[in-house]
């Protein structure tokens, strides 16, 4: 099993015509109406084989962009491209199970920059501004916005495991500090011995060792307390950088896009 998490990297862009899904497969997909047939058209097509629940979600997140391709009256070529941007945006998601959100949705306007302006061999002319202003809208809401979804569903969980070493303390400390102060425990032993009992002398003996690990155990706790209040501050700073990324997200689909005009 492989232990080693990837880090998210910046992916680049390219023309995705036919790439995923052929003529003859769009054809096909073309003739299926219901959902059932729709799916098993789709499963062929990307050769899905996957285990539930991830088949079922993967082949859902294509049955919706095909539907969404037949409302927007979208020709084969254009249906074929955005499956496979789709495809593409949530094979990037699903690459790792850090925080990438950032890249995929930079990746996934580079796409639809690359099928809006015509600059062979590296962009074609395929979609209209106002078809890639909507075709970013479905994106964002049905797939960006539930990322984490799909990202739990997709990639294996990681656990943090922390582990904590006290530095300046071990445990030859305290044979040290008894031996040092052996001495001083002979006298009070013989002194103690001609005034009182031989249990008030175990007590006197046994009084230090107690302090010693009293203050030890203090240091512990102080120690602890202390990276706990460090976790709560940088889980309380990823929460709200996450919260930051989904405002910006969220304004994004508000904003105008640019027009992309085809250079000559």
């Amino acid at each position: 099993m492989n232990t080693k998490t990837k880090v998210p990297q910046a992916l680049k862009a390219k023309v995705m015509l036919w790439t995923d899904v052929s003529y003859h497969d769009m054809e096909e997909i073309d003739k299926m109406h219901s959902i059932p047939d729709l799916e098993s058209a789709l499963c062929s097509a990307f050769k899905v084989d996957l285990l539930e629940p991830k088949r079922g979600v993967l082949l859902e997140l294509y049955v919706q962009a095909v539907l969404f391709c037949r409302e927007c009256n979208f020709i084969k070529e254009q249906t074929s491209v955005l499956l496979s941007i789709i495809k593409s945006i949530h094979e990037a998601n699903i690459e790792t199970p850090l925080d990438n959100i950032e890249q995929c949705f930079k990746y996934c306007k580079d796409l639809l920059l690359c099928h809006s302006v015509r600059r062979p061999p590296f962009s074609i002319n395929l979609f209209s501004s106002e078809e890639v202003n909507c075709i970013l809208k479905y994106i964002h809401n049905s797939y960006v916005r539930h990322y984490k979804l799909y990202k739990y569903i997709f990639t294996p969980q990681v656990k943090l495991d922390l582990s904590l070493t006290y530095s300046g303390i071990s445990d030859q400390d305290e044979p040290t500090m008894e031996d040092s102060s052996a001495p001083d425990f002979e006298n009070e032993i013989k002194k103690e011995t001609k005034a009182a009992p031989k249990t008030d002398s175990k007590a006197s003996i046994e009084e230090p060792q107690g302090a010693s690990l009293g203050s030890k155990s203090e240091l512990k706790a102080l120690i602890e307390k202390e990276v706990r209040e460090q976790m709560t501050l940088v889980s309380g700073q990823l929460d709200q950088r996450m919260k930051d990324i989904a405002d910006q997200h969220n304004s994004a689909q508000d904003s105008p896009q640019p027009n992309h005009k085809a250079k000559k």
